[in-house]
């Protein structure tokens, strides 16, 4: 493909038929503002996707909408992390929205799923920021666990990462977390538990061992006490569900 020659004829297309993409500066102040939890100034910021100044991705009229909200989903998840979201939390609301995304089937139920988007990780943003900011050792820990939650992860593990002594280290995680850091690994856990018994056909068996869980049984034991429900119960009450 001769992409130089595509990208001039494009150009030379949008300049006969004054096509244009947002600007630059509104579309990155429309982010942050998101960023920055803000929902009332991303709510003016909005632009909706049938406006004239977004760009065609696709011939398709509804897959143009598709792809053009899948990419904003995008850009706002990493902002939403550069700016303290939790990152598999983060992740996680973006695999639902892509989901949600891919089963629209008018260009209506598009748009206002780009409004839910929008609002949704202002509001979420807002909350945040208005919680108090954890440490860097603190932060770092956290990024840790979210990796190798398939992984045995230690308070020495932990301690060598950000170069602290792991008594130290337990004392500060649990003052700025309020958890020690076996029970918020757990925690973390057992809710990346959840949204594999929602979003995929996993068994019980395999998210036990995947998440690193000593038995089955134990898996069963301590999903339970955290969310009221065995595996086999949420599964069959949240299948493919966004609650």
């Amino acid at each position: 493909m001769n992409v130089n020659k595509k990208l001039s004829h494009v150009e030379f297309l949008n300049r006969e038929y004054n096509i244009s993409h947002l600007s630059y500066e509104r579309e990155m102040a429309f982010f942050n503002s998101i960023k920055e939890g803000n929902p009332e100034e991303a709510a003016r910021l909005f632009k909706p996707f049938n406006s004239e100044d977004m760009g065609r991705l696709s011939d398709d009229s509804l897959r143009n909408l598709k792809y053009h909200l899948i990419i904003t989903v995008a850009f706002i998840t990493r902002y939403c992390i550069e700016g303290g979201m939790e990152m598999e939390a983060a992740y996680n609301l973006s695999d639902i929205y892509i989901r949600s995304i891919d089963k629209c089937r008018t260009e209506e139920e598009i748009n206002l799923l780009h409004h839910e988007v929008v609002d949704d990780y202002a509001q979420r943003m807002n909350i945040i920021r208005k919680q108090n900011r954890y440490p860097k050792a603190v932060t770092i820990c956290l990024d840790y666990i979210y990796d190798n939650l398939h992984r045995k992860i230690s308070l020495e593990k932990l301690a060598e990462t950000v170069s602290l002594s792991p008594a130290y280290l337990s004392k500060l995680f649990h003052k700025e977390t309020g958890m020690t850091v076996s029970g918020y690994i757990t925690k973390k856990r057992i809710e990346a538990a959840a949204n594999m018994l929602k979003f995929s056909d996993y068994s019980c068996l395999e998210i036990s061992e995947y998440l690193c869980f000593s038995s089955e049984s134990h898996f069963i034991q301590v999903f339970k006490k955290q969310t009221g429900y065995t595996p086999k119960t949420y599964r069959e009450k949240f299948f493919r569900s966004k609650v």
